[in-house]
């Protein structure tokens, strides 16, 4: 089963769509091929965004650990053990330099440096150059309209950065703080299938959210 991220349980506030975005420092794609090498910290308002590593390993048992946080994930709560295998390997990367591969980036605040999420970004295909955002935080720090931030952020690299002409989000219809971060972040609805993948013994629906290049930068300039 795919990892479909943009299930993740997270509490965001309705407000979060005043928040002043500042576009983040990206480093433009090769002419020869699409990639992405950010220069870190990626900035906004509050956050830094930047590359996890095994110092990280508690904050994110903190919220990848709890019950709550991964009810709508094709996983159960990790564990430290896992969450440092996956270090190692998918959640440690630093970069995008080929379809396939994907992209988290820890969410910490700006002036205390606590680690309150992590964002994906997925490259599924240059052909198409599509992508898939995800997204995780702590429900401790609901309402404050970080979440909406970071993702905010992760499109600006996504676009502006790997230079990608569509992006997704998979979400569980159930999850209504995820829809609504969606739908802040301008994306539009563009399928509901009924009943299509089983996840955690049940058959659950699916919502598949989009956003295209030009309507990013309608929204942002």
């Amino acid at each position: 089963m795919m990892l479909r991220c943009s299930h993740l349980s997270m509490l965001v506030s309705r407000e979060a769509a005043g928040n002043t975005f500042r576009r983040p420092n990206t480093r433009l794609r090769d002419d020869a091929r699409m990639q992405l090498r950010p220069t870190y910290p990626v900035r906004t308002e509050r956050l830094a965004l930047r590359p996890l590593t095994d110092a990280d390993v508690d904050a994110l048992l903190s919220y990848r650990g709890r019950p709550d946080v991964c009810r709508y994930l094709p996983f159960e709560p990790m564990t430290r053990e896992r969450l440092l295998e996956r270090l190692s390997t998918d959640l440690g990367t630093t970069e995008i330099s080929a379809e396939g591969q994907a992209l988290t980036l820890g969410a910490e605040l700006a002036d205390t440096g606590e680690l309150i999420g992590d964002v994906v970004l997925f490259f599924h295909s240059e052909a198409q150059s599509g992508g898939e955002l995800g997204y995780v935080f702590t429900p401790d720090m609901r309402g404050q309209g970080y979440a909406t931030e970071a993702c905010r952020a992760m499109l600006a690299l996504a676009f502006d950065g790997l230079g990608l002409h569509r992006i997704v989000a998979r979400i569980d219809p159930r999850n209504d703080s995820s829809v609504r971060l969606a739908e802040r972040l301008g994306m539009r609805l563009e399928a509901h299938f009924v009943r299509n993948e089983r996840l955690k013994g049940e058959w659950i629906d699916e919502l598949i959210y989009a956003q295209l290049a030009d309507e990013w930068h309608a929204r942002t300039t």
